[in-house]
């Protein structure tokens, strides 16, 4: 559907529309002002020592500066929330600063240390950002996921509101495949309350994108069930192609080459004429029109695309429809305004002293006094007032999340079990000893729920829909899984892409800091495919989101799975992640503690992200060796959930194994063959490395982690050479050697895979117990 000005019909010549318009193109003026001169005093003004660019991306904030004056100072309620571009940061710091939410020094202090992101922030920057954008096509969808977490809040708690949410992005960003595992998932399309808008300045960063792409992205668009609206030609283009000779002008414009169309906007009046007519069969009626058109209105036709006309804008804004997906193409022109409009290479360019003088001439500007506001009293001022007044959110009383017990009380097992198996375990167990824990648990998967042992739970709470559907299956007494979809469940469900999990866990995980209501999430994914995930997963923890990712299974302990599904690098992804905690229990006691601990930090400031690694490698519980003592077994689970314990202790040790996860018994095998040959040896179940980094970084004076970890685990007393047994690359635990500077040697996986039975694999990578008692004799001689 293609909306435009001329459409409005006489709502146009009212008054109070023509003064609204007349109003707002007065403050889109300053915006565009504000905005380029940000960028520019942060590079051309404020003193830079190292002479290194600072940058900033003053043409693709003014393709935007329309879209998002109409949207902030006419469209938008205080429930709306809005994911800005990361390059029109500028523009956004423009706005907040005419509706006074920015302090005015700021405006000097783009990019600097402590003042405002290069993109959008929603921790960092010290003004308004519903979304932190800045890796592109995550932040594009994150209000998607953040609809479905407002539609989850106000369904159980109430409270959340009922505002739409936009994203606005530029073209070039719809290349990213995230958008397209986001706008495909099934979930999606009954979620009306999301607008896209796609600034469609057909420019990426180094050229003009050469097809017209835009007809094809529109049909995926609405294939995919969205409603679907263009704003390609504003109003005075509108009425030129009323004219005699208009249609033909359309037809020339419409299948135009985009670097041709581009090319037009570098023109002087007499080029436009020669090259607007062509050489088709409607260059004469378009030569007659355009002959007839003076040099100044020309001017401004040729670049009068619809992303730039505000009587457009609204009307597509009036146009959406709220019970679907929409998505709104506004055709813009990138640097539209500035002396660099429409140049192929203007991302990164920046005005010089003489084009920023020319701009305030003409914008009626002062470039010595550049941040004066709109005299009191004025039309503008009015407005920006209004606006602020209905924009301004309460600030959300923050509920406190519910206690966490430490330690669910459960005799630790025998027989045999696996890690994978405790993490179902543990959730139905809180739903019976901690309810009001277990109510604010929400987990999160792509479809691979009752593989990831979840379906005890997914049968004990349900499955989250926004409406309840039939569960045809609810009376086959084959069906072991029960897939109950109700606006009450407590799981959500996606489709495979792994980029759509972390997306929604994000935003499920921001939800204490948006309307004061914390939740426990919690999303499980084959391990092997975190990598697929990570970048989202990463910048969800950047912009606030709290919540719990499970890989699992994991390693090369999948064995007859091959190469293609063992992951390698998780573990030290884990250690690598800021805020973030890393896991990987041994057992499943283990499983419960680390668990606990890490739902106890989510849904709070300061709070922090979990990543466990599971395995579903069948393994005897009573290893763990867990003391009966009360006291004895506090002093272990609090060793467990601070990164690591020992699980053997020799008199006087010859070498100490330290063994992550799914390795312990081979190290407790190779330990007692040592014992034989006459060589003692501790051996120490790394719960966290992580955790013990930071320990040992403290220790250096380089962090404020506790230390006491280390102390007792590794006391310098008991130092001996070390092997360190990891399912996982070897490096993840080496720096444990220098705890206490011991010779060390490294086992782990660091090579592709193969299929085959446990052991054999296990020898393959030499982290089998052989493999161990070799390494630990070659450290004692």
């Amino acid at each position: 559907m293609v909306v435009g000005v001329a459409s409005a019909g006489p709502g146009i010549r009212d008054d109070s529309r023509r003064e609204l318009l007349r109003v707002l193109g007065s403050v889109e003026q300053r915006v565009l002002w504000l905005a380029t001169a940000i960028v520019d005093h942060a590079n051309r003004v404020r003193p830079n020592p190292s002479g290194l660019k600072v940058g900033g991306h003053q043409a693709s904030s003014a393709s935007m500066t329309s879209i998002m004056t109409a949207l902030w100072f006419h469209e938008l309620t205080r429930d709306d929330r809005v994911s800005v571009k990361p390059h029109a940061s500028p523009v956004l710091h423009a706005i907040n600063y005419l509706l006074g939410e920015l302090d005015p020094s700021y405006l000097t202090e783009l990019r600097s240390f402590g003042g405002l992101q290069s993109y959008p922030s929603r921790s960092k920057d010290p003004d308004p950002v519903d979304y932190s954008t800045g890796s592109v096509g995550i932040g594009a969808t994150a209000p998607v996921w953040g609809a479905v977490a407002r539609r989850y809040v106000d369904g159980r708690f109430g409270g959340a509101g009922a505002g739409r949410q936009y994203s606005l992005l530029g073209d070039a960003e719809l290349d990213e495949g995230a958008i397209w595992e986001a706008v495909q998932d099934p979930t999606v399309a009954g979620l009306g309350e999301i607008v896209w808008v796609v600034d469609l300045n057909r420019q990426s960063l180094d050229r003009v994108v050469p097809g017209p792409a835009a007809e094809r992205v529109r049909g995926m668009f609405t294939a995919a069930g969205w409603q679907v609206l263009t704003l390609k030609y504003g109003q005075l283009l509108e009425e030129l192609f009323a004219r005699p000779g208009g249609e033909e002008l359309r037809l020339r414009l419409d299948t135009m080459e985009n670097p041709e169309y581009q090319r037009l906007l570098r023109c002087t009046p007499q080029q436009l004429r020669e090259r607007l007519a062509g050489a088709g069969s409607g260059s004469q009626p378009i030569a007659r029109l355009v002959a007839d058109v003076d040099d100044d209105t020309l001017h401004s036709a040729v670049r009068n695309l619809g992303g730039h006309d505000l009587g457009a804008l609204l009307d597509a804004y009036d146009e959406i429809d709220d019970s679907r997906p929409t998505v709104i193409f506004a055709y813009t022109v990138k640097g539209h305004g500035l002396p660099t409009e429409g140049h192929p290479q203007n991302h990164s360019s920046l005005l010089t002293g003489d084009q920023m003088t020319e701009l305030a001439t003409r914008l009626g500007e002062d470039l010595d006094a550049p941040w004066r506001d709109f005299a009191d009293g004025s039309a503008e001022a009015a407005l920006c007032t209004e606006a602020a007044q209905r924009l301004r959110r309460p600030r959300p009383e923050l509920l406190e999340p519910p206690a966490i017990p430490a330690d669910l009380g459960r005799t630790a097992p025998g027989g045999v079990g696996n890690t994978q198996q405790a993490l179902g375990r543990v959730l139905l167990d809180l739903t019976r000893k901690a309810p009001d824990a277990a109510g604010r648990i929400v987990t999160v998967s792509p479809d691979v729920s009752s593989s990831t042992n979840l379906g005890g739970w997914l049968n004990k709470v349900g499955v989250w829909s926004p409406a309840e559907r039939t569960d045809w299956f609810a009376d086959d007494a084959e069906t072991i899984l029960h897939w109950r979809e109700k606006p009450s469940g407590q799981h959500v469900e996606l489709g495979i892409a792994e980029t759509n999990l972390v997306g929604v866990l994000g935003e499920l995980g921001a939800t204490w800091s948006r309307w004061g209501q914390p939740l426990l999430p919690i999303g499980v994914v084959y391990d092997p495919f975190v990598n697929r995930a990570l970048e989202p997963w990463s910048f969800g923890i950047y912009a606030g989101g709290q919540s719990i990712l499970v890989g699992t299974p994991s390693g090369v302990t999948l064995a007859s799975e091959g190469g293609a599904h063992q992951s390698i690098t998780t573990p030290s992804l884990g250690i690598e992640q800021p805020g973030c905690v890393s896991y990987e229990p041994a057992f499943g006691i283990d499983t419960e503690w680390c668990l606990l601990a890490s739902l106890s930090n989510l849904g709070k400031p300061k709070g922090s992200s979990a990543y466990l690694r599971l395995s579903t490698r069948p393994v005897d519980q009573s290893l763990a060796a867990v003391p009966a003592d009360p006291a004895a077994r506090e002093r272990r689970r609090r060793q467990t959930v601070a990164g690591a314990y020992a699980i053997r202790r020799a008199d006087a040790p010859a070498v100490t194994i330290a063994v992550m996860g799914a390795m312990v018994p081979e190290a407790l095998a190779a330990a007692d063959r040592l014992a034989g040959l006459g060589h003692a040896a501790d051996v120490v179940c790394v719960t966290s490395p992580d955790l013990l980094f930071r320990a040992l970084q403290a220790r250096r004076g380089q962090g404020d982690a506790p230390g006491w970890i280390l102390d007792q685990v590794f006391p310098a007393e008991r130092a001996a050479p070390l092997v360190t047994l990891v399912d996982g690359h070897p490096h993840t635990l080496a720096f444990l050697a220098t705890v206490n500077n011991v010779p060390v040697t490294t086992l782990g996986v660091s090579r592709f895979g193969q299929s085959g039975a446990l052991d054999d694999v296990y020898r393959y990578h030499g982290i089998d117990a052989d493999s161990v008692v070799r390494a630990a004799l070659d450290l004692i001689d």
